[in-house]
């Protein structure tokens, strides 16, 4: 490497010990770009990453309609109508109660996408339920940020991180949902649900519980409801490869020439639908349906879009440095190592910065090229990267959907961290070497 590479670690370890000693992750990340980016000569490339991907479509179009989906999903309390619909079989299960947990967040989080909404609308539910069952605050806490985390929103074609591999490989969200991502996150689910099962039972069984248990909810489930969160999920579906079910004229959604925004507006068209059969089918929260919309849209720019902001500008500094040519030439002279830095690297920037949207966006780039340069499947490397940065977010102490499940349940995130992280770690490694071993 260059002179400006080495001289740029210890900035970059400097943002990542700011980061975790509690600084606004924003603040240290857009500092350490501009401080590499003066390393490298020129700090013009990250002032217009900033503002590019401040403005951008790609990001502000899906992240902001999902989110402002979630928000109407609350306000109609349709989100409950689904979990509801989903806990119901396993109330009186105790035993099957973790992994059950563990994977209605799973199922929640594929239409809903965000992880924090996720969390807050089972949350709701599972706390009194599992509280009622005897369970300790931790486990509850672990349980829902697990479900909630861990890579559901992957199986969704309008999930951000599919969005920035599509954008590189030309290959569509749909198929990424449907034929790539399934090989590495149902073995990373399935390793990481069984561990976290023994752990809790054992950790319960070891931890002294101090609760009044509470009646879990009664009410019943409106069907029409519970389907309203997975309305846009279907409309995407039925739109791409292969049902090509429904046809949305391009021209409704872009001018002539602007084909790269069709598959961007369309999520935001789907997640806009949704909205307007939530508010059918709750006609009393119908007049402030559009203003929880965009409540909810405000909040995927605070909370998500910034994150992928400063994250792309950080990623640019380090590739002006040197650093991502480095990480190129490595993997260029040990083919045998794309695999695992394809998975670790991002997990743990996604670790620093608490997003796993941001994680992907900003270090994808960095293995594309050598990827492509050794004749490896590209679009298999970027759903590796997507897993390893949504592991890398559940295992986040500063990520939002982190200290949600925290609060929701009276623990610390760092508690929360410490008992998903091996299972997490667990998983993320056996898909490692399923992949290495041409497995999956």
């Amino acid at each position: 490497m260059e002179t400006a590479a080495w001289l740029a670690i210890p900035i970059v370890l400097a943002a990542i010990v700011a980061s975790a000693r509690g600084l606004d992750v924003r603040l240290t990340l857009f500092a350490a770009a501009l401080l590499l980016g003066g390393l490298a000569g020129d700090v013009a490339p990250v002032i217009r990453v900033f503002l590019e991907t401040f403005s951008s479509e790609k990001f502000v179009v899906p992240i902001c309609s999902a989110m402002g989906f979630a928000y109407v999903l609350k306000l109609t309390r349709a989100d409950q109508h689904l979990v509801r619909l989903l806990v119901g079989p396993i109330r009186s299960a105790r035993f099957f109660l973790v992994p059950w947990i563990v994977l209605v967040g799973f199922i929640v989080n594929i239409p809903i996408i965000s992880q924090t909404s996720t969390a807050v609308c089972i949350g709701t539910v599972v706390v009194p339920l599992m509280r009622a069952a005897g369970f300790s605050p931790l486990a509850i806490g672990s349980s829902i940020l697990l479900g909630a985390s861990i890579g559901g929103e992957l199986f969704n074609p309008g999930a951000p991180e599919l969005l920035t591999v599509s954008a590189k490989t030309g290959a569509s969200t749909v198929d990424l949902s449907r034929t790539e991502l399934p090989w590495l996150v149902v073995p990373l689910l399935g390793i990481a649900v069984i561990v976290f099962w023994i752990q809790t039972l054992w950790g319960e069984k070891r931890t002294e519980i101090d609760v009044t248990p509470v009646e879990a909810s009664t009410e019943g489930v409106n069907y029409f409801k519970a389907f309203v969160p997975l309305v846009p999920l279907v409309l995407l579906l039925l739109t791409g490869p292969p049902f090509n079910v429904l046809h949305v004229p391009k021209e409704w959604l872009v001018e002539k020439g602007g084909e790269k925004l069709y598959s961007t507006r369309l999520i935001g068209l789907a997640m806009l639908i949704g909205v307007g059969i939530a508010a059918f089918a709750s006609p009393q929260d119908a007049r402030n349906s559009m203003k929880s919309f965009f409540e909810g849209a405000g909040y995927g720019f605070t909370h998500v879009v910034s994150l992928i902001v400063v994250a792309n500008c950080f990623g640019k500094a380090i590739e002006n440095v040197g650093l991502a040519k480095g990480l190129g030439h490595l993997i260029e002279s040990n083919p045998h190592m794309l695999t695992p830095l394809a998975a670790f690297v991002p997990w743990l920037f996604a670790v620093v910065c608490g997003s796993g949207m941001a994680s992907t966006q900003s270090l994808y780039g960095f293995f594309h090229t050598p990827a492509e340069a050794l004749g490896a499947d590209v679009n298999a490397v970027g759903a590796m990267v997507s897993v390893g940065a949504a592991v890398g977010r559940t295992m986040s102490p500063v990520a939002a959907v982190t200290l949600m499940c925290a609060s929701l349940t009276g623990t610390q995130p760092l508690q929360l961290v410490k008992r998903v992280a091996l299972p997490l770690l667990l998983g993320l490694t056996g898909v490692v070497v399923l992949r290495v071993l041409r497995l999956v």
